[in-house]
């Protein structure tokens, strides 16, 4: 008797042994998918972790069914999956659902079916029932959405359970399969027409019918210059109608033939390698290869414009020679737009894209085609790291500092620089590090020689770096020649670049109008219902938001404490400066990159387009414009607000600010002539801003390396935080100062708290937060997980604190 384990879509604390029916094993890999019943009903499609024929010590239920002949992931996935899992302290489910495209995950859908046995007599049904026996009686099944409907309400399940307690209905649970190849339609031209002397004599006979010859004549057109004719394709260049079409069909002129379409179109590999290294970057790329000789891990470590895609691309070229894929992970959607652009004149249609903006069936498709192996170029943000490649040779992180490679909610809250050289191990493969400001843990780890660094320390074509200068915000409201929220200086400028016809880019890391509304009488700003969080003010639709749980609420023109109506919008955020700078400059094209002014799939790209065409002269935007786009024109950046940077707190405050402000600098001259960065700031004396004026990194590493040494943060200790949620106030507090009691012993002065928040209630969940500080043994680390989690079982076996959320977040960023 063989066995199953299955990883299901779900968060359960282990994977589930199911008995392997005859009929199944010999066909049944690790890898396939199944569908396994749960509880007395449900239904899933699981992936099967591994086969044997060591029994579980629990009844098994029999696997249902085997959704597939060859597996969706590959043994080395399946590895990679129960890593994280470990390692991120989330289970293997969660995994699966965050790698796994959602038509390829599939949970049972229940139908009602009608007992027959009941008959048609329904005198004994109330009017929802009878409505709802009714229906079933003309259409013997029906969906829980099709009840609603009928009802005209969505609490439907009292009177589901009413019929199937009398009987009138029975409940099924059915598995469905939800992705759908596409199909078009091909015209072909009959068979007994390929003659010309036949084709000769049908145009002749088609004198009467001249619609008809011109469809005849734009299919001709079409078939010899793109070898195969689509149908909407053939009536959009002939203008005819579909009867027409339907005409030639009938008369067996034409054939129709459907036939399955790939909704992403990839090609082979045409590398085109069309540029010259600088000597700068020639030297970089041997120091690259030496490295990789010896380590698994090199950090290229280049200041801003200085060329480091080339190298990818170097790189990239001598990895696919070999016949292996590459990954291009990137941190923001928003960047794929460029870089994909250069990489395809450089590698053709070989590439794919894969992000969480493509549709359902697309993700699947992709993901089929970096399996086989179609794919062999994947550029992407991080969830692109989860896809089932077949033979990895090679992972670049581009901007290796960014933020945005942590996930945070849901779980698992993967870090996919981290992941990545796991993940690049199983393959034994390369992991490629870039960035002009490095994270200080990667850092550390080439300065130790864990990873091999490469520096490249001048911009490619010898542009200088940008003239930074810092303005005194306090210094000109005291001589009050602020305009608004800008500086004299910061104007001026503005106005000579959009004088010389160049582009300027403005740096507000705030969304909205105005982070708050202030009453001027007696101090009350108005916060969100559901979270302890004042309200920004978004002009443009007039409402309030709250950017936790994303709740929007009408604007509030009386004060709720005093009754004053002296309510103003206080400092500023996109929205504000975009409103003031269409004052300052009315004759500029003004637009704004934030998370509101680009929602839809293609919003990102059409931006970039804008300004690459010098269609747009002012850009203003929160951290979007920071990260490696690459404008020639912008030859001037402008920090607005310094301060709002530096006065974070967190232990990474310094440094995340000195790469917001030194990557968003980088925009500047670019290409022609040495840019201009403005840094308006209160606190000018403040020492990051010094180490940026100067582009100073390592400076500024070898301050906050010794801070963190000193404090016990990483990368000398790894942190992890644990949150508990609950609705009540003092649930939550017992709850966590009862967990950090049996944690301390333990932990001792590794323990940090517990404490609420900076926000302390976010959706009506009350928060306590705790940090552990770990050292970097996996032995001890491994140990300290082991006791948290049976610490999570016995505070959630407690009644009072069953529905307690624990969230467990590792390396938290």
């Amino acid at each position: 008797m063989k066995y199953a384990d299955v990883i299901l879509p779900l968060a359960l604390p282990k994977n589930y042994t199911y008995a392997v029916p005859e009929s199944m094993e010999h066909a049944l890999q690790a890898g396939c998918r199944v569908a396994v019943q749960l509880g007395k009903q449900k239904k899933y499609a699981g992936i099967v972790k591994a086969v044997h024929e060591q029994a579980p010590l629990y009844k098994t239920k029999p696997l249902l069914d085997m959704l597939d002949k060859d597996p969706v992931v590959y043994p080395t996935q399946l590895d990679f999956w129960t890593w994280v899992a470990a390692y991120y302290m989330c289970s293997e489910g969660e995994v699966l659902n965050a790698a796994l495209p959602a038509h390829l995950k599939l949970s049972s859908e229940t139908l009602l079916l009608y007992n027959d046995a009941y008959g048609e007599d329904f005198s004994a049904l109330d009017d929802d029932e009878y409505m709802i026996a009714e229906a079933l009686l003309i259409r013997k099944e029906l969906r829980i959405e099709e009840v609603q409907l009928i009802l005209d309400k969505s609490e439907v399940y009292s009177v589901i359970k009413k019929l199937i307690e009398k009987k009138v209905c029975l409940i099924y649970e059915e598995l469905k399969e939800v992705y759908k190849e596409k199909t078009e339609n091909y015209v072909q031209l009959h068979a007994d027409y390929h003659e010309e002397e036949r084709l000769a004599a049908l145009f002749n006979d088609m004198g009467r019918a001249p619609k008809q010859m011109e469809l005849l004549l734009a299919y001709l057109h079409l078939q010899k210059t793109t070898g195969s004719v689509l149908q909407n394709e053939l009536l959009k260049k002939s203008g005819a109608t579909t009867a027409q079409l339907k005409g030639l069909v009938d008369k067996n002129i034409l054939w129709v033939e459907k036939r399955v379409v790939d909704r992403i179109r990839t090609g082979k590999v045409d590398t085109q390698i069309d540029f010259d290294l600088s000597p700068a970057q020639e030297v970089a790329l041997q120091a690259v290869r030496r490295h990789f000789e010896e380590k698994q891990v090199t950090l290229l470590h280049g200041v801003t414009s200085s060329g480091k895609t080339q190298v990818y691309v170097k790189m990239m070229e001598e990895c696919l020679a070999s016949g292996r894929q590459v990954l291009y992970l990137l941190p923001e959607i928003a960047l794929t737009a460029q870089i994909i652009t250069r990489l395809q004149k450089h590698f053709g249609s070989s590439i794919s894209i894969y992000h969480s903006r493509f549709s359902n069936n697309e993700r699947v498709e992709i993901w089929n085609k970096v399996k086989n192996g179609e794919v062999q170029i994947v550029l992407g943000a991080r969830s692109s790291l989860l896809l089932p490649f077949r033979d990895l040779g090679l992972i670049i992180l581009d901007e290796e500092h960014d933020p945005s490679y942590k996930q945070q909610d849901p779980a698992p809250r993967y870090h996919a620089r981290d992941a990545a050289i796991y993940y690049a191990s199983l393959f034994k493969a390369k992991v490629l590090l870039g960035s002009a400001t490095p994270s200080l843990e990667s850092y550390y780890n080439a300065q130790q020689g864990k990873y091999g660094l490469v520096e490249l320390k001048e911009r490619y074509g010898g542009i200088e770096m940008p003239a930074i200068d810092i303005v005194d915000v306090k210094k000109e409201t005291a001589e009050k020649t602020m305009d608004g929220n800008f500086t004299q200086a910061l104007k001026t400028a503005i106005a000579q670049s959009l004088e010389e016809k160049k582009q300027v880019i403005l740096f507000q890391n705030r969304r909205g109008y105005a982070p708050f509304l202030l009453c001027t009488t007696c101090g009350w700003i108005p916060h969100c219902k559901q979270c302890d969080v004042s309200l920004t003010y978004h002009r443009n639709q007039d409402k309030l938001h709250c950017h936790y749980c994303g709740t929007r609420y009408p604007y509030v023109y009386t004060c709720e404490a005093c009754g004053s109506q002296s309510l103003v919008p206080r400092s500023f955020g996109t929205e504000k400066i975009e409103d003031d700078l269409q004052l300052l400059f009315p004759e500029a094209r003004i637009a704004r990159m934030d998370v509101d002014s680009i929602r839809n799939k293609d919003s990102h790209n059409k931006m970039i387009r804008l300004l690459e065409e010098q269609a747009i002269d002012i850009l203003v935007g929160t951290q979007m414009v920071v990260k490696g786009l690459d404008f020639e024109n912008v030859n001037l950046v402008g920090i607005l607000s310094a301060d709002s940077l530096l006065s974070y707190p967190d232990f990474r405050v310094n440094e995340r600010a000195f790469q917001l402000m030194e990557q968003v600098s980088g925009r500047a001259g670019r290409k022609h002539g040495m840019g201009k960065v403005l840094i308006q700031a209160g606190n000018t004396r403040h020492p990051v801003l010094q180490y940026v004026t100067d582009h100073d990194y390592k400076s500024m590493y070898e301050s906050e390396i010794a801070e963190r040494q000193q404090f016990g943060y990483p990368p000398f200790f790894r942190v992890l935080k644990l949150t508990l949620r609950h609705k009540n106030q003092q649930v939550v507090e017992q709850a966590a100062h009862i967990l950090a009691g049996w944690l301390q012993p333990h932990l001792g002065a590794q323990l940090v708290g517990p404490a609420a928040p900076l926000v302390a209630r976010v959706r009506n969940n009350y928060l306590q937060e705790m940090l552990i500080k770990l050292p970097r043994e996996a032995r001890v680390i491994a140990h300290i997980k082991q006791v948290l989690r049976e610490f999570f079982v016995h505070l959630l076996a407690e009644k009072r604190f069953r529905s307690v959320v624990i969230v467990p977040d590792v390396d938290c960023v």
